[in-house]
């Protein structure tokens, strides 16, 4: 059995409108006031996107500004792998990748090989 793939839920914008801050430009004092200076885009995104690499040190800086624990932030949820879903949902003819399409085996009767 394939292990699912391990994908996260980012809920920034949630904690932040549940602590009364509802706009990006209040988040970027008080993360200069813990030493992590970022831009006004760098910080939208950091709300509205889900991140690819965040620094502990911004993780921890959030953490104290909304008074919140990691869980709280990141969500950890598990997606089908690509096999799994393929294999639930496919009908015949899609066991490839665009055009690339396994072949089949020949057995020939040719045993002195």
């Amino acid at each position: 059995m394939m292990a699912d793939k391990l994908d996260y839920q980012w809920h920034l914008r949630t904690v932040m409108a549940s602590h009364g801050l509802f706009s990006t430009t209040d988040l970027r004092p008080l993360l200069a006031e813990r030493g992590i200076d970022l831009s006004p885009s760098q910080v939208y995104r950091l709300v509205v996107d889900k991140p690819e690499r965040l620094s502990l040190k911004t993780l921890m800086a959030l953490m104290d500004i909304l008074g919140c624990r990691m869980e709280e932030l990141i969500e950890p949820v598990a997606t089908a792998s690509a096999g799994r879903r393929r294999a639930a949902g496919g009908g015949a003819g899609e066991g490839g990748v665009g055009a690339f399409r396994p072949k089949r085996a020949r057995i020939t009767g040719d045993s002195d090989g």
